[in-house]
Formats: C-alpha cells, sequence, structure tokens
C-alpha cells in the first residue's frame, strides 16, 4: 500500500510539472496575441473607380494597440499598379500623413506628421517603397492606440509640396484590395470594387435668350423757342430742365454681349428739318441754334458709344446721325436687365420755320451670340 501511494505521488507531481508547462506555453501565446488586433475604421477613398484609371487615395485607419517609436506601419496595394516615373516617381511629396488629436475618432482635426524619403530621423518620419506597398517607419516619433490616422496619396498630398504621381487601377474583374498593418501587429483589409467607367455624362441646353423693351413710345418737347434748350419728357411736355424722356431695358445671355442701334430722321415738318448736332462736354448746346441730338446714362454693365454718353465727363455729350443705323450702346458680356436712360435736346434758331415737327427713331437690339 505505501508503494502504491509512493507512486502515485510521483505520478501526480510528474502530471502537474507538465500541465504547468503546458499552461505556461498556453499563456504566452495568448499573451502575444492579444497584443494585436484588427485596425478598425479602415476607410479607402478613390477619386476614381474606372479600370486604367490614376486616382488619389484618401485612407483612414486606426491602430488598437498603437506604433512605438521605431515601430512602423505598411500600406499594401493589390490589384494596383504603383506610380514608377508619372512625372518623378512615387515619393515622400506624394503622401501626407497625419494623426487626429482626439482619441477614439476619425472626425475633428489632425496634426501632420513629418515625412522624408529613405530612413526616419528624430520626429520625422522615414517613407519606403516596394513594388506594391509604402512603408513609413518612425524613429522617434509614436502614434497613439485608438487614434485615427489619415493618410493620403497623390495630388490631394499638399503639405511639403503638391504630389505628382497617383495608383493606377486594374481592370474590373482584378480583385482590388487596400491593406494596413503595424509593426505591432495589427492589421486590415479593405476590398474595392473596380467598374468598366465609373463617371456619367450629364448634358443640358441653354437656349439664346435676349429681351428688350422700350418703357414709353411716344415723348415730345412740347413748344420748342430760341431762347433756351427744350429736352423731350415721357408726357408730351417736354422741360427746359435736363432729364429723360424714357429708359431702354435690355438682357441677354449671349456671351458676347449686345448692340442697341438707332436709326431715323431729324425732326421734321414737310420740307423743313431742324439740323443735328454733335454737342461735346455741354448740358444743354447752344441757345439760338438748330440742333437735335440724344443721350444715354446707364449702368456699369453697358456702355454708351463714344460721343452719346450723358455721364462722360463734367457735362454730356450728345450725337445724332440722320437717316443711318448708328450704334447707341452695347456691353461685351452677357447681362442681366440693364436699363438705359435715354435723353432727347432740342434747341432752334429764331429763324427756324414754324410748325408740327415730328420724327419716329427706330431702336434695334441685337445679340451677340
Amino acid at each position: 500500500m505505501k508503494n502504491f501511494k509512493n507512486n502515485f505521488g510521483a505520478f501526480s507531481i510528474s502530471k502537474i510539472v507538465l500541465l504547468s508547462i503546458c499552461l505556461i506555453f498556453i499563456s504566452r501565446a495568448f499573451l502575444h496575441k492579444a497584443q494585436s488586433a484588427n485596425i478598425f475604421e479602415l476607410q479607402p477613398i478613390l477619386t476614381r473607380l474606372s479600370d486604367g484609371t490614376a486616382t488619389n487615395l484618401e485612407l483612414y485607419f486606426m491602430s488598437p494597440t498603437g506604433i512605438t517609436a521605431g515601430g512602423s506601419f505598411t500600406v499594401t496595394f493589390v490589384g494596383f499598379s504603383m506610380p514608377s516615373s508619372s512625372p518623378t516617381g512615387l515619393n515622400a511629396d506624394d503622401i501626407d500623413y497625419s494623426v487626429n488629436t482626439a482619441v477614439g475618432t476619425c472626425d475633428g482635426s489632425f496634426a501632420d506628421r513629418n515625412i522624408q524619403d529613405g530612413a526616419p530621423s528624430g520626429a520625422t518620419w522615414g517613407v519606403s517603397t516596394s513594388s506594391n506597398s509604402i512603408t513609413l517607419t518612425s524613429a522617434g516619433g509614436v502614434i497613439a492606440a485608438e487614434r485615427c490616422v489619415h493618410f493620403e496619396l497623390g495630388t490631394n498630398a499638399t503639405a511639403a509640396a503638391t504630389g505628382d504621381s497617383q495608383l493606377i487601377t486594374g481592370g474590373p474583374a482584378t480583385i482590388h484590395t487596400i491593406s494596413v498593418s503595424t509593426s505591432t501587429g495589427d492589421s486590415g483589409t479593405s476590398t474595392i470594387d473596380i467598374i468598366d467607367n465609373d463617371q456619367v455624362v450629364i448634358s443640358a441646353t441653354v437656349d439664346p435668350t435676349i429681351t428688350f423693351t422700350i418703357s414709353d413710345n411716344a415723348i415730345g418737347f412740347g413748344t420748342l423757342t430760341s431762347g433756351g434748350p427744350r429736352y423731350a419728357t415721357y408726357d408730351g411736355a417736354g422741360s427746359g430742365s435736363a432729364t429723360a424722356a424714357h429708359n431702354l431695358t435690355i438682357a441677354t445671355n449671349a456671351s458676347s454681349g449686345f448692340s442697341i442701334t438707332y436709326s431715323g430722321s431729324t425732326l421734321t415738318s414737310g420740307a423743313n428739318t431742324i439740323s443735328v448736332a454733335t454737342i461735346v462736354n455741354d448740358t444743354d448746346g447752344t441757345a439760338g441754334t438748330e440742333q437735335f441730338a440724344i443721350s444715354g446714362s446707364s449702368t456699369a454693365a453697358v456702355r454708351e458709344t463714344s460721343g452719346y454718353n450723358y455721364n462722360f465727363g463734367t457735362n454730356p455729350d450728345w450725337n445724332f446721325v440722320a437717316g443711318t443705323a448708328t450704334q447707341f450702346a452695347s456691353s461685351t458680356n452677357a447681362t442681366s436687365t440693364q436699363f438705359i436712360d435715354v435723353y432727347y435736346l432740342a434747341n432752334i434758331a429764331g429763324s427756324t420755320e414754324a410748325g408740327t415737327y415730328q420724327t419716329t427713331i427706330n431702336y434695334i437690339a441685337t445679340g451677340n451670340f
């Protein structure tokens, strides 16, 4: 019975030792595995999804474990072609890298990290590339656990310089993935669906338009005298003070703007006429002299033809050309509704024949499409 107990005791002790050794190995393996985890918040954003197309990459990811000093993370591309000569080859200028200032979120502000080609130095991370991956390695820099990383590749990288190299997508039948792995063992993969054509062509037509109105089609000077100027008014009574008789309103989407011309005769009564005039920098012309002329005032978008600008200098310019279509105002661009106030001036001599004088002036607006 004693021998049995001794044997049993020896057997039990050896079992216990063996079990303990097993538990140690299991616990070590478990602890090692617990130090790595899946990358989360992994979100690759491409600017193009068409096959064989250059695309920028904007990538967000979060490492549960973080990256310690001297560590690294690698972005691996499957199905893409890495830039090699477009135009200077892939380098640190084509990459931006920043880390969120808050824990556990990819929203809010990010702090840029310095990077350089080759080996890292101090707080500056080193960039190295292979045929299908980019690795950023730290010297003294760290990424705290659960801090969101923002990684950009392509012409969207502008921190140090504007990038000039982009990823190239493969065909739709090719599997495309973007993976992130860290030196602490965290990893994650995202699949991207590349299609034949990612663009939609949208067309629309805008018809050419022009609108033109005259506020009053019957105006008049009233009674003319040789003692002073007379200005036509909308009510036909006329005025001794300068005033606009009516306005022209115009709007057009013509890319080169519009032109307004006038044509007509001078004031006429039977065989008698009042002479047309060109008057420069003068509000009222010359009393006692036959003069008939027009002038215009408008917004900055409209330009009166030289010689017809009421607001050109200290005083207005007046002009009238009888019997010939003559440009009065214009614009070189498409315009919304514009207003042109039109002034009419008449002077007569003491010898101007009596009678009822009249004329009809045609205003034509033409869009320069």
